[in-house]
């Protein structure tokens, strides 16, 4: 008698093995958030006719629970070999090969398992290196100059404002109002004065380059540009937050860090686990990283977040009697890749002071009406806390 390499097997016959109780799970998910969000990502989907679906992420900063994690389309639970009607087009054709691999694209928790370019969302963690680094302040006038064209190296850049018939200028701003107007050729200027190794340096400190170890499976890390081959252009795009790819969890998880005073926790999903036979409880406690930002870096950056919202582009997320701060996202698909589409985003915190939520909306290659993110993802947000900060005994707080 061998084995499967053809070596001597010097026992016989089978070993029983008993069946073993499986463990109690008791997760961070807040059924009723969930649904809420659910039913706002549906929404935002087909209003906004996203040919690829969206994603919502909900987290409390100061403990890393996720208390929502949202995928559309998704599917039924109970039939989870069935495609929903999104995944089911041309079922019929399809080898089983590829109908596995379909059902496989299905199941996936996308917040995790696919990466994406985060756009001006991105910009939040720009400016808070800039900030910690002491490399400018948040209301210093006319520090940074907006032509509608910034030119790196072979290119020029041009900013979203700057549109026919019109071609406006931002002219002079402060770093908050750079971020308010989401002003990419003052971004590309504030990038090059801080420089890749140490914009390198917060991205690692940020968690960009390892995945999150929430426990979900299939996860993903960010994929960026080795440092010893970001040039001026590299630079510049970074800078705004394009042609590298995180997932949405990491970047959920990085403003979760600016909102919980500077400390980046490990996000997660379960909160405790019961052994079946003898009643023993495991609690999953809170996991501190590290401390990313100063408290004072974190509280500025949260300031103009707010002001984003009150005054800025994303005007669209405010919801009435709360403070609520964020930043929009729009990214373009790459050269020779166009029919990836935009990813449009949002992500907000609420309360600016003792922050208790943060969430993120992504939406995929929208082809309504508009793929900026303050007119996407933006009322989508708002749509969400407005019933989802009540049900959490959030009060109004705004001042």
């Amino acid at each position: 008698v061998t084995d499967a390499t053809g070596g001597e097997m010097t026992k016989e016959g089978e070993d029983y093995i008993a069946a073993v109780n499986g463990n109690d799970l008791v997760l961070t998910i807040d059924s009723t958030i969930q649904g809420i969000a659910e039913k706002y990502l549906k929404q935002a989907v087909e209003e906004n006719e996203c040919s690829k679906g969206g994603n919502v992420i909900i987290m409390n900063p100061q403990n890393g629970d996720i208390l929502a994690m949202a995928s559309y389309p998704s599917y039924d639970l109970n039939s989870p070999f069935t495609p929903t009607a999104f995944y089911a087009d041309g079922w019929d054709n399809l080898s089983n090969s590829e109908k596995s691999s379909r059902i496989y694209q299905m199941w996936r928790v996308r917040s995790v398992s696919e990466t994406y370019e985060p756009g001006s969302v991105f910009k939040l963690i720009t400016a808070s290196v800039a900030l910690e680094e002491n490399i400018t302040g948040t209301d210093i006038s006319n520090d940074f100059y907006c032509s509608g064209v910034e030119e790196v190296y072979d290119r020029k850049i041009q900013c979203w404002y700057y549109q026919a018939p019109y071609f406006s200028t931002h002219k002079g701003q402060s770093l908050r109002q750079a971020l308010m107007n989401s002003c990419n050729p003052s971004f590309i200027q504030l990038g090059k004065r801080i420089g890749a190794e140490t914009l390198y340096k917060y991205y690692h400190a940020f968690g960009f380059f390892d995945k999150t170890n929430s426990g979900l499976p299939g996860e993903q890390s960010g994929i960026f540009h080795a440092l010893n081959e970001v040039r001026p252009v590299e630079l510049a795009t970074m800078s705004f937050g394009q042609r590298f790819t995180i997932t949405p969890l990491q970047m959920c998880t990085a403003v979760a860090a600016i909102a919980n005073d500077g400390y980046l926790v490990r996000p997660k999903i379960v909160k405790s686990m019961t052994n079946t036979d003898t009643g023993e409880i495991t609690e999953f406690t809170t996991t501190p990283i590290r401390q990313v930002l100063s408290s004072q870096t974190a509280n500025q950056v949260k300031s103009m977040m707010q002001s984003v919202v009150t005054d800025g582009t994303g005007k669209r997320a405010q919801v009435e009697g709360y403070a609520i701060g964020g930043k929009s996202g729009t990214s373009e698909p790459t050269a020779g890749n166009e029919n990836a589409g935009y990813v449009t985003s949002f992500c907000a915190i609420t309360p600016i002071e003792n922050t208790q939520v943060v969430i993120l909306v992504t939406l995929y290659d929208p082809t309504g009406s508009s793929h900026q993110g303050g007119q996407t993802a933006a009322p989508t947000v708002s749509n969400i806390l407005r019933e989802a900060l009540p049900n959490l005994g959030i009060e109004p707080n705004l001042q």
